[in-house]
Formats: structure tokens, sequence, C-alpha cells
């Protein structure tokens, strides 16, 4: 699947605004990214949400990927 990525998120992955992962989770995902982009792993804290077929997740890392979904990785905004 692609997986577009956003914002200030995309120094973390070498400039790339899209990113090739198979993944059937969004776990397996951020993994998968940590894997192949060390310096991803400082964000997922508190700086990653990941948008599927434009539903946000922030922290339930354990939902799904369907087939031929769309993937965003965006910052997380801050709330008060």
């Amino acid at each position: 699947m692609q997986v577009a990525v956003t914002g200030l998120l995309r120094a973390a992955v070498n400039g790339a605004a899209s990113i090739s992962v198979e993944a059937a989770t969004i776990r397996e995902l951020l993994n998968k990214l940590v894997d192949r982009y060390p310096k991803f792993e400082a964000l997922l804290d508190s700086d990653v949400a990941v948008a599927i077929n434009g539903e946000i997740f922030r922290d339930n890392w354990s939902e799904p990927i369907p087939r031929d979904a769309e993937v965003v990785l965006m910052p997380r905004i801050q709330g008060g």
C-alpha cells in the first residue's frame, strides 16, 4: 500500500511524501517504518496520528488496515 506522509513527519522519513509499506494493522505499519527509518521512533508516542480512509487514529494501534485503504501519516494535533 502507499502511505502518504504529511507535515513535519517527512523529515523522519528522509523527506518522502509517500512510502510503500505492506501492513495489516497500524502497529505493524509503524513498526516497519521504525525499522526502515529509525528517526521515526522518536515521534511515535506523541507526534503521530494515522488516518485510514479519512478516520483518524491517535492511540488505537491495533486497528486493522483494510486492503486498498487510503492511509495518511500526519502530525498529531495537540488539544487543550
